[in-house]
């Protein structure tokens, strides 16, 4: 009995060293992991347009996430206004025969509207009060104290053009790069191995940097910016995606394709591992300046579904571009 409990202290105290090596509750974010991939695949599996309204409504769910983390800093986004015109481009961007033009026209559209609205305050009830208290509550106790949103008159603080420069800057974060997740859908005769490539191959890249960079980091790669991320963390996203690339494209292309496009897995890999890493860089300067820890709190382990998407949504455009340039 006393073996066993001295076992099970010993598995305790190694998944906490991995927690706190890797910034993450590891159980949890293996088995949230293993869910989101179930539930993408059997979208794949049953129909292509099913992964589209499930892209839809992620991007719902990280506008809302958005609309909370800016409203810490005492910014307002219009986020119905940018839930409906971003679920009308998507879906007008999949069922339009012109997939790239309507993608353009929705998106200029989208900036004229949600710049108009972003000059008006409009509140749903409080939800958003709601949502973040709940925020500020995860914070440390400096960044509550500064939030303007525990300020008076906390968002009159900010002037209406930086209410708008921040609705605009959303308007490019989420759905542009979202409609470069529906673009290669559209092309090439492979939707599926395209959307697993959009989806799995950064997710991929995440996961080879997370455990590199757990057992072999030691050189950091911007330690003011994302202390955990290091220069092996990024090589080894580099291999895993390069890795995925490979087992996919062995799986979807014939011989004929192999001989001349052998070169694409490899350039994709280094590319999204590179692209990736930036984007999730880019995601805890957002998050630093803002003063939180994580995007959000509906995916257990892994913060918000922004933390999840963030290498997604920056990687989309240069995988969309690569796998046209190559005629895939």
């Amino acid at each position: 009995m006393e073996h066993h409990d001295q076992r099970e202290k010993e598995a305790e105290e190694a998944i906490a060293s991995i927690n706190k090596r890797t910034g993450r509750n590891m159980p949890q974010a293996i088995a949230t992991a293993a869910a989101l991939v179930a539930v993408i695949l059997a979208c794949l599996l049953i129909r292509i347009d099913l992964f589209v309204v499930l892209i839809v409504v992620f991007m719902m769910l990280a506008l809302w996430e958005l609309r909370v983390d800016f409203a810490t800093a005492g910014l307002h986004i219009p986020v119905v206004t940018l839930w409906l015109c971003s679920a009308a481009t998507l879906l007008a961007t999949y069922y339009s025969p012109h997939h790239i033009m309507t993608l353009a026209l929705c998106i200029m559209g989208t900036l004229l509207l949600v710049a108009l609205s972003a000059t008006m305050k409009l509140s749903l009830g409080n939800r958003l009060s709601l949502a973040v208290a709940d925020k500020l509550s995860h914070t440390d106790a400096g960044a509550r104290l500064e939030s303007s949103f525990n300020h008076e008159r906390g968002e009159h603080n900010h002037s209406r053009l930086s209410h708008v420069a921040v609705s605009l800057f959303t308007v490019l974060y989420i759905p542009l790069l979202a409609g470069c997740l529906i673009i290669p859908l559209t092309f090439g005769g492979h939707p599926v191995a395209h959307a697993i490539m959009l989806v799995f191959l950064p997710a991929l890249s995440d996961t080879g940097g997370l455990f590199a960079g757990a057992w072999l980091g030691k050189h950091k790669l911007s330690p003011r910016i994302s202390p955990k991320k290091s220069v092996e963390g990024l090589v080894g996203s580099m291999l895993f995606a390069m890795v995925g690339a490979f087992a996919v494209f062995a799986c979807t292309y014939d011989g004929a394709t192999w001989a001349t496009r052998w070169w694409v897995p490899i350039v994709m890999g280094v590319m999204v591992g590179v692209v990736g890493t930036f984007g999730d860089l880019c995601a805890s300067m957002l998050k630093r300046d803002i003063g939180i820890k994580d995007m959000g709190h509906l995916l257990k382990g892994h913060g918000g579904v922004m933390d999840r998407v963030d290498s997604i949504l920056i990687s989309a455009p240069f995988i969309a571009i690569l796998l046209w340039a190559a005629g895939l």
